[in-house]
């Protein structure tokens, strides 16, 4: 079986970001860039916060410049999903596709979902209203009128970053009482810009070519409402991609990788970088940076376990 140095598990700017360090480090390396590579980004129209592009540049552009330029460094990449790992012993075993592959270190990199409402309007106006990511795309809503849905403390964090870019933020919550820490309830609940509708849940995004506000049902009533709004941000959490690792890597209670010092998981050898272990920043810029700094800690670990 063909023996890698590293064997990188997903391909978001995390992943790709890794196989550019690992391999400019002169290690043999394996990207296992999954089915349908490329992360989030593939489904963010305009980004607009990642250092190096001025004018801005599409997410799937975006993506396909970092897999270019992973592939100048001379990977071996195979686009098939990883269905099982052993990191009992060394070496360590991926099986993606029909076929398993051997590696030294391996870096976890298969990022987070955003959980969504899964309505038809929704995947309708994703990109052109819909966004999971105030820090994203909060920034297009300058001045106006958006939504937020959820009631924890990912939608309070939500709600409190576009009241200072937007005029009027209402939070939309199927309770009557929010799920978050006290701390964040208090700071909504001050902001005058920052407004709710208790007991409800959106039956359906509306708009033509871009959002023009949501009809909301009241959960005890059933009597429904329309909500103006230029934009709506779901806020309803975050599923890390771990489900082939439980009980094989140190996991929290949602889910997310733990990790030592900052990329390191309790298996040695084994790293972790970006959204799969970070469920505090979320930004392709922070997972580009876990993404070095789990090969730079690879490439460490192999210096020292595998000297000459």
């Amino acid at each position: 079986m063909n023996l890698h140095d590293v064997i990188i598990i997903g391909s978001g700017s995390a992943g790709y970001t890794a196989a550019i360090y690992s391999c400019r480090a002169g290690r043999k390396t394996l990207l296992l860039a999954g089915s349908i590579p490329g992360g989030q980004l593939m489904i963010t129209s305009d980004v607009e916060n990642f250092p190096g592009f001025p004018q801005g540049i599409l997410g799937p552009e975006l993506m396909e410049n970092l897999r270019k330029q992973a592939e100048r460094f001379g990977p071996e990449i195979i686009y098939d999903d990883v269905s099982k790992v052993d990191f009992n012993s060394q070496p360590f075993t991926v099986t993606a596709g029909m076929h398993s592959y051997q590696g030294r270190t391996a870096i976890i990199a298969t990022g987070a979902n955003a959980k969504w409402l899964e309505i038809p309007s929704e995947t309708k106006f994703k990109g052109k209203g819909v966004s999971s990511c105030a820090t994203c795309d909060g920034f297009f809503f300058k001045d106006k009128e958006v939504a937020v849905v959820g009631g924890g403390d990912t939608a309070m964090e939500e709600a409190s970053f576009l009241a200072n870019i937007t005029r009027k933020v209402t939070i939309i919550h199927r309770r009557d009482k929010l799920r978050a820490s006290q701390i964040m309830q208090d700071r909504v609940m001050n902001n005058p810009r920052i407004q709710f509708a208790w007991d409800s849940q959106v039956r359906e995004i509306l708009g033509d070519q871009k959002v023009s506000g949501v009809r909301l049902e009241n959960v005890k009533s059933g009597k429904e409402t329309k909500l103006t709004a230029d934009g709506v941000f779901v806020a309803i959490g975050y599923e890390p991609n771990t489900q082939v690792f439980k009980g094989i890597i140190d996991l929290d209670e949602k889910g997310y990788v733990v990790t030592k010092t900052e990329t390191e998981t309790n298996v040695p050898g084994v790293f972790a970088a970006g959204d799969v272990r970070d469920h505090r920043y979320r930004q392709a810029v922070t997972a580009a940076a876990d993404g070095c700094k789990a090969a730079m800690d690879a490439d460490r670990f192999l210096a020292e376990h595998y000297k000459g």
